[in-house]
């Protein structure tokens, strides 16, 4: 017997031996405006159509009845924290709440394979919900992250009873906006949460809060430099992690990882749908696909009409201060408030006011402003082209790289070199969730002391320059090998020198024309990369500087190419590679910006 099995039924048999299988909760309220109870049913069995039970938590209001219901599954226990205290609040304000463990994670049976089993249990969950004694067979569905993924999911599968979803700081293709970006592997999230975090074995009950039970040699810092990647699992579990290994198996954005894309999904989606995410969210462009996914492609007008969308200067959830940046109070958001929002006007038919509200809610950094918009991109956005330039010597802050509008009157290139063994490290960006890096705003100075950096700073602004949209860039480069990675940053350069990061973007150059199609470099050929970046708001103030910087990792945040043209993972070697960039002549290397007018200071 496996140890998740004995787990299981232990844990099920102490349920059976408690007296009192649901009872009355009494919250303090909130301002004296609250004082309503609710009743709390736990361990409630689900099964699904294969037989398989799932198992529920169940909030609701203390007097019978039939209410809205809002559906929530996660694979991180539904009972680990005790009461979850937004789920409270629902419930005291006139919802019906259920509460699932995904399929093979905690009290639910089945197997755990991350993502696979989602969409239908989803499906199968939201019309169970529906037809119970408390449900008035309006559902709405509640979760970020993982739980977010699970939502898009559920709604693909165009459950009958669903009404509106509100996946916040979610992926919407778990290959290009989760396990990848442009192709390079999110090496220290992945690891750390699908083998750390995430095995295929359920955790013990001790272990539900902390990763601090690791053994210092098995820390992330400790274990990522492992090479090959295919066996890294075994470096903490001592035994194969299989969708793990899958992950690296498929590293190309193949059958396997459409199967269970959102983004190829979107045109089935009936209701209208509202994300939330943060500029420095490790699923940003989840978020932004989700919204310009079903403002297109959604399956009904409602859907497509009702699409929605919030962005923050945060990480993975709204705070004021983030990556040591304060934002100022105006960058909080009260989600609870957020959501009764959206759930009342769409399962209550209270007017809220979000119909006379734009849909998609900007905070743009530099002036820590709000701001409405019609559409993304903001419709009237201008797309700038600032061109690289340098006599031959970007290297370091210390070079002489430039940025400017005009284009370089002469031909000209920088070169780098790259060496896998002494990698660029993670300083800030887009990442998340105990990986052993600080996300967010980081200052990236003392990166730029690198000789394996290139920079190019505009000179100092007279006038404020905002952007807000995609970030592309557009990059005329050589390497000496068959394959490498392109890391680019844009950074807010202050007046008193500190860098700001507000977009950055990676492609693994085997992907230069398109995720699904992989080829092998000619060594020393010039190919002209065009590098999908991270969305932004940013004002580029009076006195600041604009800066790109250009490298080939990103460590540990992505695995580092070995430059070697092996598969995913399969390298235990690696090579220093030569790196070329053009800016001049017919190879005009330049970053695209989306330029907005009409926001005052």
């Amino acid at each position: 017997m496996t140890q998740g099995k004995l787990l299981r039924i232990l844990t099920k048999l102490c349920f059976l031996l408690i007296a009192v299988f649901s009872f009355s909760f009494t919250p303090p309220a909130e301002n004296n405006a609250i004082s309503n109870d609710i009743r709390i049913e736990r361990h409630k069995p689900v099964r699904m159509s294969d037989g398989v039970t799932l198992y529920a938590d169940l909030y609701l209001p203390a007097e019978p009845g039939r209410y809205p219901t809002i559906v929530s599954s996660t694979p991180y226990g539904v009972q680990r924290d005790g009461s979850h205290e937004m789920f409270v609040k629902f419930a005291q304000h006139g919802y019906a709440v259920v509460y699932f463990d995904v399929r093979g994670r905690y009290e639910s049976e089945g197997k755990w394979e991350p993502f696979r089993n989602e969409a239908k249990d989803g499906y199968e969950s939201i019309e169970w919900a529906a037809v119970q004694s408390f449900s008035n067979g309006k559902v709405a569905t509640y979760g970020g992250s993982y739980v977010g993924h699970n939502q898009w999911a559920a709604a693909s599968q165009a459950p009958p009873h669903l009404v509106v979803a509100f996946p916040s700081l979610a992926s919407t293709n778990i290959y290009a906006n989760w396990i990848t970006m442009g192709g390079a592997f999110r090496l220290s999230f992945n690891y750390g949460w699908g083998v750390v975090r995430m095995p295929d074995r359920i955790m013990l009950p001790q272990y539900w809060h902390t990763e601090s039970y690791m053994p210092e040699n098995l820390r992330y810092d400790n274990v990522l430099m492992h090479l090959p990647l295919k066996d890294m699992d075994l470096q903490f579990e001592g035994s194969p992690v299989q969708h793990y290994r899958d992950w690296l198996k498929h590293e190309s954005y193949d059958d396997y990882w459409k199967a269970i894309s959102d983004e190829e999904r979107f045109n089935k989606i009936k209701v209208p749908t509202q994300t939330l995410g943060g500029w420095f969210d490790i699923f940003l462009m989840g978020t932004i696909n989700g919204f310009t996914g079903m403002k297109k492609n959604g399956a009904t007008p409602e859907a497509r009409n009702g699409a929605r969308m919030i962005i923050g200067p945060w990480g993975h959830g709204p705070t004021q201060t983030f990556g040591g940046v304060d934002f100022t109070p105006a960058a909080t958001l009260d989600m609870f408030r957020f959501h009764m929002r959206l759930y009342d006007y769409y399962l209550k038919g209270i007017n809220t006011g979000i119909e006379n509200e734009k849909p998609v809610q900007l905070f743009y950094m530099g002036i820590n402003k709000w701001r409405g918009e019609t559409d993304w991109p903001v419709p009237g956005t201008q797309y700038r082209e600032f061109y690289l330039n340098s006599k031959g010597s970007a290297n370091s802050v210390r070079g002489n790289g430039s940025l400017s509008f005009e284009k370089p009157a002469e031909s000209a290139s920088d070169t780098y070199y790259y060496d896998p063994l002494k990698p660029v490290p993670t300083t800030g960006g887009n990442n998340c969730c105990g990986t052993p890096t600080l996300p967010g705003p980081q200052d990236q100075r003392p990166l730029e002391r690198r000789e394996d950096i290139l920079v190019y700073t505009s000179e100092y602004l007279n006038d404020t320059i905002t952007v807000a949209g995609p970030v592309k860039m557009k990059l005329h480069a050589a390497t000496d090998g068959t394959d490498t990675d392109w890391m680019i940053k844009l950074v807010d350069v202050y007046p008193n020198g500190y860098a700001m990061p507000v977009s950055e973007g990676i492609l693994r150059a085997r992907f230069r024309s398109g995720l699904d199609k992989m080829k092998l470099l000619t060594p020393n050929q010039t190919y002209e990369y065009e590098i999908e970046m991270t969305g932004t708001a940013n004002s580029f103030l009076p006195g600041h500087r604009i800066r790109i910087d250009i490298t080939s990792s990103n460590f540990p945040q992505f695995d580092r190419n070995p430059n070697t043209g092996e598969p995913l993972g399969s390298s235990p070697k690696t090579r220093v590679a030569k790196q070329t960039i053009f800016h001049g002549g017919t190879n005009l290397s330049h970053i695209i910006l989306p330029v907005v007018t009409g926001l005052s200071e």
